[in-house]
């Protein structure tokens, strides 16, 4: 049992022995419901704190991340230890060119360049090739810092003598290479952990929404469905007076049935495509029930999708959506196509706009579109080419 359907049996009980004693009144109840959702929300905001500590105790960084900082920290380390051991300092130090002010603001100017665009080619302008494949990706951005590499190095080599009136020898400009290929292997380094940070916090962010969207849910379900089992024992109360009505017996099973679904789905992001498809049996037993003849619904899903997950109420939303906005009757029925194809779902119907008011939002879909993208990173595709509407859910 989940732990909000927990807490409202556990804030019912609590308002049936209230309501059971004398002089029960309406400010009473109003007394005890609020009690209720405080009692609710207590419980629950305990849940949710325990629920953050476990994800953050579960987290951890990518050790090839750990390594990659290891290498380069030990590496910049070693390098003076290095350079003593080959006699490479004195050696460049003594053919150095003379220092002066020109000497070290071209230098300088040079030092940002490099870095400021390596770090831009490998962060924002990465993006303008970002709809390649991985290989092609990779190979691009070899051969830009390559580029980079050298032109920079290549341009300070032709314009320092110009500027200072001083010609680099040989062995500096040798090590002026190795010194900007450092600064580009560390300028690529930044640049991916700016990356993983932004695309952190993206995901944060991302995250954030979803769980506001799942709060203002439920404080909705506390709105409306103060207690649920007054309901359900309603239903049960009208099972048991139209017992032999078996047409009505089995539509109150079906609603039942749905309305609990719905009750526990408050919880879970998301379902498996096999719980989404029963709950829509039930729906579809409910339309049929007032339409007949005049609805027919084909599904045929393949076995191997069914453990695939959705989020929770999406195949009944796209239905209903086609049965709300098309004309049925008994010289135009409405037929809805569910099918599976190549880890896609498709809901298919033809278009046959209704003549009469709809009372609608038009919010649904793209309601949809927001949740799948929060807990799945993708869209969902709409489309009405030769007069079908059609809507797919990716579920790879």
């Amino acid at each position: 049992m989940s732990p909000y359907l927990h807490f409202c049996i556990e804030a019912s009980n609590s308002q049936t022995e209230a309501s059971s004693s004398p002089g029960t009144n309406t400010k009473n109840m109003s007394t005890v419901n609020n009690h209720m959702i405080r009692t609710i929300f207590r419980k629950f905001n305990k849940y949710k704190s325990k629920k953050i500590l476990s994800i953050l105790s579960s987290r951890k960084i990518k050790h090839t991340v750990i390594l990659k900082i290891a290498l380069l920290i030990a590496a910049l380390i070693s390098l003076p230890r290095t350079l003593i051991l080959f006699d490479v300092n004195q050696k460049l130090f003594d053919s150095f060119t003379e220092v002066s002010i020109l000497d070290i603001i071209i230098r300088f100017l040079f030092l940002f360049m490099m870095s400021l665009a390596a770090l831009e080619l490998n962060t924002n302008w990465k993006n303008l090739y970002a709809q390649y494949s991985l290989f092609l990706r990779t190979g691009i951005t070899i051969v830009l810092n390559t580029i980079l590499f050298l032109g920079i190095v290549q341009l300070l080599i032709s314009i320092y003598p110009l500027v200072t009136g001083q010609e680099l020898s040989e062995s500096e400009i040798g090590f002026m290479y190795f010194v900007y290929f450092v600064i580009l292997m560390v300028t690529v380094f930044i640049a991916r952990i700016l990356t993983y940070q932004m695309i952190h916090h993206e995901d944060l962010l991302e995250n954030e929404k979803l769980k506001q969207q799942n709060l203002q849910k439920e404080l909705t379900a506390l709105k409306n469905q103060i207690n649920p089992h007054f309901l359900f024992n309603s239903l049960n109360s009208l099972n048991s007076i139209v017992r032999d009505n078996k047409d009505a017996t089995t539509f109150i099973k079906e609603l039942s049935f749905m309305y609990r679904y719905i009750l526990q789905s408050g919880e879970r992001d998301v379902v498996s495509l096999q719980e989404e498809l029963k709950f829509l049996d039930s729906y579809v037993h409910l339309v049929k029930t007032r339409y007949r003849d005049r609805f027919v619904i084909d599904i045929v899903i393949d076995e191997k999708y069914l453990q695939k997950e959705v989020p929770p109420l999406a195949l009944q939303l796209l239905v209903e959506n086609a049965v709300k906005h098309n004309e049925i009757s008994e010289k135009n029925p409405l037929q809805v196509k569910v099918y599976s194809k190549n880890e896609i779902i498709y809901v298919e119907n033809e278009i046959r706009q209704r003549t009469s008011f709809v009372d609608s939002t038009g919010n649904g879909l793209m309601n949809l579109d927001k949740r799948y993208f929060l807990l799945k990173k993708q869209h969902i595709s709409i489309s009405n080419a030769d007069n079908i509407f059609s809507v797919k859910l990716p579920i790879n």
